[in-house]
């Protein structure tokens, strides 16, 4: 097991890459991992050597798998909102975060990483990577990435990513606009950093201001959207079908 959730390194342009570091667990989100990445922003946003971010994964199978089964499964009804509460604080530091960030999508970005490589300000994928909203093939309501990708989609193709909870290629991804450019798999990491050192070409302050005021004018859906996701997935969870299909899947993959 990895002792640090993240790593990050900061190159001579002033870009701070930001490593997702679970690997064995395929990058997915656990308390640890949103307390980490939380803190990551909050240093990078205070420090002024950082102009810009990139957030990509360890290892090379996965961006980030999502939300931690393991953790996941063993919650019960009365843990849904204190979790989605730590993932909105963790969503909301990337709303907050003033400066440029781009996602590096190095592997697998489902769930939880899909979203937040949604909320990157662009994204570099590569063609047979795999990415999406399975929240519901695992008894989960899917809330908060259908608000996402209302963003990106039309609402014929939100409603039939978010319904079957299916992964879809680099290649679709990209002709939806769900992805800003599609490289080699190799390129993606250098291709992520380009485009921040592009980003900071701008002046700083009316970049700021303009992601500030592009965070104001969507807060109360992302609001919403986080409410209605906890009400939702507190009934799912009552029904103790979540923590099923969880320890199913878990079990199937041998971590149970």
């Amino acid at each position: 097991m990895n002792a640090t959730p993240i790593f990050s390194s900061l190159n001579g342009n002033g870009i701070l890459t930001i490593t997702l570091n679970r690997p064995e667990a395929m990058n997915a989100f656990n308390t640890t991992l949103r307390d980490a990445l939380m803190n990551t922003l909050r240093t990078a946003q205070n420090d002024h050597a950082i102009r810009a971010a990139v957030i990509t994964g360890a290892g090379d199978r996965a961006f980030s798998s999502g939300q931690d089964l393991e953790e996941a499964s063993a919650f019960g009804e009365g843990d849904v909102r204190g979790w989605l509460q730590h993932q909105r604080a963790m969503f909301q530091s990337l709303r907050e975060f003033e400066k440029p960030i781009v996602a590096a999508l190095n592997g697998v970005a489902a769930g939880a990483g899909f979203q937040i490589g949604l909320l990157c300000d662009l994204r570099v994928g590569y063609a047979d990577m795999r990415l999406g909203q399975p929240e519901v093939k695992a008894g989960l309501a899917s809330i908060i990435g259908s608000y996402l990708m209302s963003g990106f989609l039309h609402h014929g193709k939100n409603v039939e990513l978010s319904l079957s909870g299916k992964l879809i290629s680099g290649t679709e991804a990209y002709a939806l606009g769900l992805l800003t450019q599609l490289v080699s798999r190799d390129e993606v990491l250098p291709t992520a950093i380009a485009l921040a050192e592009e980003l900071t070409l701008q002046p700083a302050l009316a970049v700021a201001l303009t992601k500030r005021r592009l965070c104001e004018a969507s807060q109360a859906e992302f609001d919403t959207a986080i409410d209605a996701a906890i009400r939702a997935n507190q009934i799912a969870y009552s029904t103790g079908l979540p923590q099923e299909k969880m320890a199913a899947f878990l079990k199937q993959r041998g971590r149970a």
